[in-house]
């Protein structure tokens, strides 16, 4: 029986734990809100645990806690999955990002010819492990950021809408739009990052990284516009399983 679990704040809109009850018995896996990391290898001891995954508010702050962190994880900057492993007495951490290989997969079903351009809502460790699939499909991308003075190749979010009014450059616009913000998850479910959704149309694909609620405002408005919607329900699925993959080996 596989040992493991889920660390972050907060984590009553968490689906992790279903879905490994219903698709992985053979993994035992409970979430585990921690108000700090402090208690991070206290927790890993006393659960006997064989890895766990990182969720809001973690994925960057936790590398510093760890023994090791494999190449593509350093390069994204962000973890979401840890390994547990013990060899003559010592508990060895090692962190590893499976977001960006599931959002890879459940975005490129999806991709259209004229979809070569995006803006990924945020700059957090989701949006870090986003970036990194994007330049991994050639797709050219820009952050949104609520301080964009702080994060290269950032906008803020007042440029929006004049950056996806329609142009007669229709190959410069942006027509995929990730949200890689909490922004709109339950239970602040009226909450959305782009109050102004002029500009979106048929030609846009808004992939929203929350999955609960099942449709959020925002994904809810670009529908109404005529956009090509995802949730992030798919990438929850999958990212888990390579995670799962770690912890077997």
């Amino acid at each position: 029986m596989i040992q493991a679990g889920l660390i972050g704040t907060p984590l009553g809109h968490s689906a992790s734990a279903a879905y490994f009850a219903q698709h992985h018995p053979d993994c035992r896996y409970r979430a585990h809100e921690m108000a700090s990391l402090e208690g991070l290898r206290q927790w890993v001891e006393e659960e006997r645990l064989d890895g766990f995954n990182v969720t809001i508010p973690y994925k960057r702050a936790i590398i510093k806690h760890l023994d090791a962190v494999d190449d593509t994880a350093r390069r994204i900057g962000a973890v979401n999955c840890v390994r547990v492993q013990r060899t003559e007495g010592r508990t060895i951490l090692t962190g590893y990002n499976t977001d960006y290989q599931a959002f890879a997969e459940t975005l490129q079903p999806m991709l259209q010819p004229w979809h070569r351009k995006a803006l990924v809502l945020g700059t957090g460790g989701a949006a870090q492990a986003v970036s990194y699939a994007l330049q991994k499909l050639g797709i050219d991308h820009t952050f949104v950021s609520r301080t964009p003075e702080t994060h290269p190749n950032a906008i803020g979010y007042d440029q929006l809408p004049s950056l996806l009014l329609p142009t007669n450059h229709s190959t410069l616009q942006p027509t995929i739009i990730i949200n890689a913000t909490p922004v709109g998850m339950w239970p602040n479910t009226e909450e959305t990052p782009m109050p102004d959704m002029q500009g979106i149309g048929p030609q846009h694909l808004c992939y929203d990284l929350i999955y609960n609620p099942e449709k959020t405002r925002w994904l809810h408005e670009a529908a109404q516009r005529g956009a090509t919607t995802c949730n992030g329900t798919a990438m929850l699925h999958r990212q888990a399983d390579l995670s799962l993959a770690r912890w077997r080996v």
